[in-house]
């Protein structure tokens, strides 16, 4: 999905950036449903509101609805025919080049700081080595992500200059006489 999308609704259309994408590819992750039908409802949305998330999500999902139909329906008949068994394994082929494409976009869309890396290694060391609930991680990960990344209220910040201000208000009244 993620290099459809950054070709499509990035690069051609420029509807959306590819941090927004992050962002609505993390919703869609802890959301119930599909990711991409979730990704094309939030980008609707986004443009057009209820209905163009309505309708963008019924132009995600109608086209693959038809197509798996059809498909479903010839199949049986040609799925042990080993012209169609080797078409399959170029599929999968090509489905693995496009995630490990899409997994180095994600990375380089998430490692922008040493934080990130050290969060990013943390939750993998406890899911690849300890088996720790996916559901825990990503509550954990949102949940220090807030802490770790929010922005620090600064020092305040002097009222804005108003049209004809010549210079900072010093305190003194008249013509500066």
């Amino acid at each position: 999905m993620i290099p459809v999308v950054e070709r499509e609704l990035i690069n051609k259309k420029g509807w959306i950036s590819m941090e927004e994408v992050m962002d609505y590819y993390t919703i869609a992750q802890i959301t119930p449903g599909i990711i991409g039908v979730n990704l094309s409802t939030f980008v609707g949305c986004k443009r057009k509101g209820s209905l163009g998330g309505f309708l963008a999500t019924l132009g995600f999902v109608l086209p693959g609805v038809v197509f798996i139909t059809l498909i479903a329906v010839f199949l049986a008949n040609f799925a042990d025919l080993p012209l169609v068994k080797h078409a399959f394994t170029g599929i999968r082929v090509a489905v693995c080049a496009l995630i490990v494409d899409t997994v180095i976009k994600l990375v380089k869309g998430v490692f922008k700081n040493r934080k990130a890396m050290v969060m990013y290694a943390l939750v993998f060391l406890l899911s690849a080595r300890w088996s720790v609930s996916p559901v825990l991680l990503v509550a954990a990960a949102g949940l220090l992500g807030l802490l770790v990344f929010r922005e620090k209220p600064g020092p305040a910040s002097p009222a804005p200059r108003q049209a004809g201000d010549k210079g900072p208000d010093l305190g003194v009244k008249g013509d500066g006489q």
